[in-house]
């Protein structure tokens, strides 16, 4: 498919800011990580419900562990993740990164 540079131009202009964290694996092995780890997704998917994030990804790796793109500032997103359950405990620890996203669009159903 072929895109104009009008059609470049006119998405552009549509993009909003947003913020994505990336959270890594830390330390997998401290004690009552399970349990830390339940109350990071119970916290990740309130905030989902929310709408803080807008698009959660678990991701299924060795190094990284999932990525949010969220609705806040990058400061405010990075405030959000420093409380984390899985961050406060070494488990995780998290970069942000401030983005642009195009209002709409969605992950396939």
């Amino acid at each position: 498919m072929s895109v104009t540079d009008e059609e470049i131009q006119a998405l552009a202009a549509t993009a909003k800011p947003f913020s994505v964290a990336i959270l890594h694996w830390a330390d997998k092995t401290v004690d009552g990580a399970g349990s830390i780890e339940l109350e990071h997704q119970r916290r990740m998917v309130s905030l989902r419900a929310g709408r803080t994030i807008a698009i959660l990804c678990p991701v299924a790796s060795d190094d990284v562990c999932g990525v949010a793109i969220m609705t806040v500032s990058a400061e405010e997103a990075a405030e959000i993740m420093a409380a984390d359950p899985c961050v406060r405990a070494g488990i995780m620890r998290v970069e942000v990164h401030p983005c642009h996203g195009f209002p709409g669009d969605a992950l396939p159903v």
